[in-house]
C-alpha cells in the first residue's frame, strides 16, 4: 500500500462556481482514499450549498497569507493555472524534498492535449512543473469518477429521489434538467418541450431566470410544466442528472457528471470573446456520437435550433461513450500515480 501524502490543492475563484466545484470534487476523492488534502480556496462561499457536510480527509482553508503558510506538502496542484502565492513557492523550494507540483488543466478534447499532457515545466528557483490534462483517451489523465459511482447510478432510484424534493413524474411525462449560461436559444427550447408531456427542472440563476422570463409566472406552456429548484449540493446535483431523460448541462465539472449519468445531453461550452470555444465543441464532437452534432452546435450558438434528436438512440449512444471512458483509469487515480512517480 501506498502511504498517504499530503496534498496541497489551490484554488480561485473566476465565476459560476465551476472551478470551485473541479477541486472540491477532486480535494473529496482524494481524501476518501486515505489521502489529507488542505484546499486553499479565495472564495469558498459557495460551499455552503455544494457540499455542506465536507469530506473527509479535506481541511478547507482560506487563501494563504505568508504569515500562516503551513510547510508545503508532497504534492502541490494549481488548478487551472492559478499560480500559488509566490511566499507558498519559495517554502516548496527550501524542502529538503521538493514537493510535485501539478498544473490540473481545463478539461478539452484537443490535440494539444495529447502532446501537452506530462511534459514538465523547470521554474527559475529550480522546482519543477508538471502539466496534467483531463481528458477522454489513452493520452490524458483521464476524468473525475468516484470508486462507486457507476454502482450508485445503477441502484439510484429517480422516482424516490423526486419525491424526496417533493417531485413527482407524471404518466408519460419526460424530465428535462436544464442547468446554462445565458442562452438566446432558451426560448425556442422550451417551444419544442412544449410539444409534448415534460417536467423540466430548473436551477438557480441563469436557468431559472430565462425560463420565467419566457413562460412568465405559471412556468408553464401546452404541454410543458416547469420548476425551479432550490441550490443542490453536488451529491444532489448529480441524482438530478440520474432522474432526468435528458440534461442540458454547462461547462466542465456537469458536462462529466452528466457523461456519467449515461442519459442524453447537451453541454454549452464556456463562452470566449476570441471564439475560442467552437474549436473546443468541435474537438469533442469530433470523438462524441453524431446523432446530437446539429443540435449541440445551436446551443453553443453556432445555428438556428433544430428539432430535437429521438432520445432513445441517443442514450444508447451515450451509454456506448460511457462505457468506452469507464475503460480508462479515473483522474484521481491517475494524479495520485503521477504524483507517486515524480517523487
Amino acid at each position: 500500500m501506498q502511504t498517504p501524502m499530503q496534498w496541497d490543492l489551490f484554488c480561485r475563484v473566476v465565476d459560476n462556481h465551476g472551478d470551485l466545484g473541479v477541486c472540491w470534487r477532486l480535494a473529496a476523492d482524494l481524501g476518501s482514499r486515505g489521502e489529507a488534502v488542505r484546499l486553499w480556496v479565495d472564495d469558498a462561499s459557495a460551499l455552503a450549498w455544494m457540499a455542506p457536510q465536507g469530506a473527509a480527509g479535506v481541511e478547507l482553508r482560506a487563501w494563504p497569507e505568508a504569515e500562516d503558510e503551513p510547510e508545503p506538502g508532497d504534492v502541490v496542484i494549481e488548478a487551472f493555472g492559478c499560480d500559488p502565492p509566490a511566499s507558498f513557492v519559495a517554502r516548496m523550494a527550501t524542502r529538503a524534498r521538493a514537493p510535485v507540483w501539478i498544473n490540473l488543466e481545463y478539461l478539452s478534447a484537443e490535440p494539444y492535449v495529447a502532446r501537452s499532457h506530462g511534459l514538465p515545466s523547470p521554474q527559475r528557483n529550480g522546482l519543477v512543473k508538471w502539466f496534467f490534462y483531463p481528458g477522454f483517451d489513452a493520452h490524458s489523465g483521464g476524468l473525475l469518477r468516484e470508486r462507486d459511482l457507476l454502482a450508485q447510478r445503477e441502484a439510484f432510484d429517480a422516482q424516490a429521489w423526486l419525491a424526496s424534493l417533493g417531485l413527482a413524474r407524471r404518466a408519460g411525462e419526460r424530465v428535462v434538467s436544464l442547468f446554462c449560461y445565458d442562452n438566446p436559444a432558451v426560448p425556442a427550447l422550451l417551444g419544442q418541450l412544449a410539444a409534448q408531456p415534460t417536467l423540466l427542472l430548473a436551477t438557480p440563476g441563469h436557468a431559472a431566470r430565462q425560463v420565467r422570463a419566457a413562460l412568465g409566472d405559471t412556468l408553464a406552456r401546452g404541454e410543458l410544466r416547469a420548476i425551479e429548484l432550490a441550490h443542490l449540493t453536488q451529491v444532489n446535483f448529480d441524482r438530478l442528472l440520474w432522474a432526468c431523460d435528458l440534461n442540458f448541462v454547462r461547462g466542465e465539472d456537469s458536462a462529466v457528471r452528466a457523461m456519467w449519468a449515461g442519459a442524453p445531453f447537451v453541454w454549452q461550452f464556456y463562452r470566449q470573446a476570441d471564439g475560442a470555444h467552437r474549436a473546443k465543441l468541435e474537438a469533442f464532437l469530433s470523438r462524441f456520437p453524431a446523432s446530437c452534432h446539429a443540435f449541440w452546435r445551436a446551443w453553443n450558438g453556432f445555428a438556428p435550433l433544430p428539432e430535437l434528436p429521438d432520445l432513445l438512440p441517443w442514450r444508447k449512444e451515450v451509454l456506448a461513450w460511457r462505457s468506452a471512458l469507464v475503460a480508462q483509469p479515473d483522474l484521481t487515480t491517475q494524479l495520485i500515480g503521477f504524483a507517486v512517480g515524480k517523487r
